[in-house]
């Protein structure tokens, strides 16, 4: 408890404080486009990058998704904040000894243990060993000593300066900052827990069990919350060009794999890796794809799923309506948004989709361009989308090592749209739809009777975004003092009307003209 109490001060000593206090300012300001807060500017992408190295674990996991938010920052932010890695000097020996203790009080587990981490990140280092009970080579992931209670105290910081800043922002922007917090939060802490990468490499193994892909083997009985033992599996980096260009297989198969896993995650199951980059992912010998780490794993809604995957439809058709439908059913578009702007962008997203358009421009400099559009638009980027964009980045950054003049869009796309009809339930055969669509008639005529009970009852409920809802009950409130204004306006031009007294129908004639006034305001802003 004591040393708890002194590790608590350390991390929220005045000169760290100060400095999570400088990071948030920057992102702030970088995202309202904005010079100045009181005193304070923003860092420049040098310092601000020094700053995070500085802050260590939670936060440079923090400018890891901040790298992909194009919806935040210009490119000189961007390309500074790719440059850091999670890449960490080694654990002490003191420090090693004390985790791999509290990770395993029985030692004898293994006969072999290389004290020299084969990789060190923020969180933890990994280590080779042999079981002793079997022999096996396995990989030993150790947790950094205190790092659970770091990231806590970071979270905490992170939440007292977010409440500060809360006024600088409009309830559009303030939304977009906090779901992106909030989702980061959820995700730290489950990457410093072992027994939730237990969890979820075995639930992952599960769900994707006939996708071709390898996953590595838990030995459960030596694993804690401090320490993961899993299968030690052999494989090439796969941006390690040079050997893989010596294996008996072609880029076009990997790249194929890699899409066609991502679409089964994202648009099909819903349960997939948050945390795509080339150290993740092995090719074993024979070709084989082998994917890593699963401390950040995460879950997209169904409906989120199904509006995903009918914009790329709407995208691909040129159906403007499905498009803006969609997009808002994702929460990235609200009813404030200017559908002038949003028809040429959507016109642009067209073009990008229908083959004989494509241009060598990168898919990543495309969403750029769409986002600068965007950006004085009310809307914002749920961070689903951008756990989709860091995947698209990932597939062509490694296109662009392996092939010369890769373009994303014309080589992902007609993948993508392959998977389409069996992410939407569209590859079924004629006769099998049929026989799915008779099977489900009495389930949609129950449906039916209980929406039209609930309508007759006065219990239907109807829900909506919050921005949507917020734009509704606002132009509702307007609708309804104009109309209070009006009434009032006629009520008056009766009542003087019926008066006998010369001066009154003066006044009712002018109350009758500020009724009129107000009908010809009320429909020059419908």
């Amino acid at each position: 408890m004591i040393s708890r109490f002194f590790t608590a001060i350390y991390f929220c000593r005045p000169q760290r404080s100060y400095a999570v206090f400088r990071f948030l300012v920057t992102v702030f300001l970088l995202f309202r486009r904005r010079q100045r807060w009181l005193i304070w500017t923003p860092l420049s992408p040098t310092a601000l990058v020094e700053n995070i190295r500085s802050l260590g674990a939670s936060f440079l996991k923090l400018a890891q998704v901040l790298a992909t938010r194009a919806d935040f920052f210009d490119q000189n932010y961007l390309q500074a904040l790719r440059q850091l890695h999670d890449r960490m000097p080694a654990m002490s020996e003191k420090n090693r000894r004390r985790a791999f203790q509290k990770a395993f009080p029985d030692p004898e587990i293994f006969t072999e243990f290389d004290e020299q981490p084969l990789a060190s990140a923020s969180i933890g280092q990994v280590h080779k060993g042999i079981l002793a009970d079997s022999g096996k080579s396995v990989a030993i992931k150790l947790l950094r000593e205190n790092i659970q209670f770091q990231v806590r105290i970071d979270i905490l910081l992170l939440n007292l300066f977010l409440k500060i800043f809360r006024p600088l922002f409009s309830d559009q922007t303030r939304h977009s900052i906090e779901s992106v917090l909030q989702a980061f939060s959820q995700v730290i802490l489950q990457e410093v827990s072992m027994l939730q990468e237990l969890a979820n490499m075995e639930h992952f193994s599960q769900v994707y069990a006939e996708s071709g892909i390898r996953f590595p083997i838990p030995y459960r009985k030596h694993c804690s919350d401090n320490a993961l033992v899993m299968s030690f599996e052999e494989g090439i980096r796969i941006d390690d060009v040079a050997s893989i260009q010596k294996l008996d297989i072609t880029f076009s198969q990997l790249i194929q794999q890699l899409v066609i896993f991502y679409t089964e995650q994202m648009l099909v199951k819903g349960y997939f890796h948050a945390d795509p980059h080339p150290g993740n992912l092995l090719v074993s010998p024979d070709g084989q794809l082998i994917l890593l780490d699963f401390g950040m794993v995460s879950r997209i809604p169904k409906n989120m799923r199904q509006a995903m995957i009918y914009a790329v439809k709407a995208a691909y058709e040129r159906n403007f309506d499905l498009l803006i439908s969609a997009t808002r059913k994702m929460g990235i578009l609200t009813e404030n948004s200017d559908f002038a702007t949003l028809s040429s962008v959507a016109e642009s997203l067209f073009d990008i989709f229908d083959s004989e358009h494509l241009d060598s421009s990168s898919m990543q400099d495309l969403a750029f361009g769409i986002l600068d559009v965007l950006h004085d638009q009310p809307f914002k980027l749920p961070q689903d989308v951008i756990y989709v964009m860091r995947v698209s980045s990932l597939i062509e950054g490694l296109g662009t090592q392996y092939i010369e003049n890769f373009n994303g869009v014309k080589d992902i796309l007609p993948i993508l749209k392959e998977s389409l009809p069996r992410a939407l339930g569209e590859d079924r055969l004629p006769l099998e739809k049929l026989k799915y669509e008779f099977l489900q008639l009495p389930v949609t005529a129950i449906k039916a009777r209980k929406v039209i009970e609930l309508a007759e009852q006065g219990d239907l409920v109807v829900r909506m975004t919050p921005a949507d809802r917020q734009y509704l009950l606002t132009h509702m409130g307007k609708n309804l003092r104009s109309l209070s204004r009006l009434i009032f306006c006629l009520g008056l031009a009766f009542y003087f009307q019926f008066l006998q007294q010369s001066w009154s129908h003066y006044i009712s004639i002018g109350c009758l003209l500020a009724a009129a006034f107000i009908i010809l305001k009320k429909g020059d802003t419908t």
